[in-house]
C-alpha cells in the first residue's frame, strides 16, 4: 500500500533544502563510520581479485547527467576464447556474492553521497544505454538526485521487472517527503538482512528489450528514435 502524498510545499522544503544537507551529513558520518569495514573489504578483493579494487562505471544521475558509480569488486575479467567476457554468473566469485549478499560492495558509494552525485534514499541510477529508451515519462526518474536505495528497491529489487521499477522510480519523484524517505530507509535495513532481490537478473537488459519491442511495434520504434535525438 502506497503512503499518501506529503503537502506540495513541505515537499518542496525537504527535497530542495533539507535532504542534500542529510545526505552530507550521514555520507560523512558513514564513511568515518565504516572506515575500518571499508579497508577490510578493500584488502579482501584486493587478496581475491586482485586490481582494480573498485569497479566504476558511468551513470546517469541528476539531470542524466553522467557520473563515476563506485562499488567493490564483485567479478573478475575472465574471458571466452574469442577475448569476450564470460558471462556475469561466470564470472562472479564467491567473495563476491558474499558482498552482493549483504551489500557491502555499496560502500564505497558513500563517497558518491558526499560528492553529491547520489542521495541516500532516491530512484537507482541505470546503465547509461538505457537513456535513449525511456519514455517522456520514465525520463522524470532523474528530475531528482538517484538514490542508494530507493522505492523500487524496497518493493522486489532485482526480483522486478524494468516496466514496474521504472513506474516506481516515477511514483516516488512525485510523492518524495521525508516520511518516505524514512519508511524506504528502514525497509531497506530490513531488506539487507534478508538479502532479498540480490541475485544476479536473469531478464535482459532494458535497451535489449525495447530493441525487440520496437521491431514488433513500429510506433514504439519511432517514439525512441525521437527520445534518441533529443537526448
Amino acid at each position: 500500500m502506497q503512503p499518501p502524498p506529503a503537502p506540495t510545499i513541505g515537499r518542496n522544503i525537504y527535497s530542495q533544502r533539507i535532504k542534500r544537507r542529510l545526505d552530507v551529513l550521514g555520507g560523512t558520518a558513514g564513511l568515518i563510520l565504516a572506515g575500518p569495514l571499508l579497508l577490510f573489504v578493500a584488502a579482501l578483493v584486493r587478496i581475491f581479485m586482485g586490481r582494480p579494487i573498485l569497479f566504476r562505471q558511468e551513470r546517469p544521475g541528476l539531470n542524466g547527467d553522467l557520473f563515476t558509480c563506485l562499488k567493490f569488486r564483485t567479478m573478475t575479467d575472465k574471458r571466452d576464447a574469442d577475448n569476450g567476457l564470460l558471462s556475469d554468473r561466470e564470472r562472479i566469485v564467491p567473495l563476491g556474492r558474499l558482498l552482493r549478499r549483504t551489500s557491502l560492495d555499496e560502500l564505497p558509494q558513500l563517497w558518491n553521497i558526499v560528492r553529491g552525485d547520489l542521495s541516500f534514499i532516491g530512484p537507482r541510477p541505470l546503465l547509461k544505454e538505457y537513456l535513449p529508451y525511456y519514455t517522456s515519462q520514465e525520463q522524470r526518474r532523474h528530475s531528482v538526485r538517484p538514490g542508494l536505495t530507493g522505492w523500487a528497491q524496497i518493493h522486489g529489487r532485482n526480483n522486478q521487472g524494468f516496466e514496474e521499477r521504472l513506474m516506481m522510480d516515477v511514483w516516488y519523484v512525485d510523492n518524495v517527503s521525508w516520511r518516505l524517505d524514512l519508511r524506504i530507509l528502514l525497509a531497506t535495513i530490513r531488506l539487507v538482512f534478508s538479502s532479498t532481490g540480490t541475485d544476479l537478473v536473469s531478464y535482459a537488459p532494458l535497451h535489449e528489450q525495447r530493441r525487440l519491442e520496437s521491431h514488433l511495434d513500429p510506433g514504439r520504434a519511432e517514439s525512441a528514435q525521437a527520445i534518441k535525438e533529443n537526448t
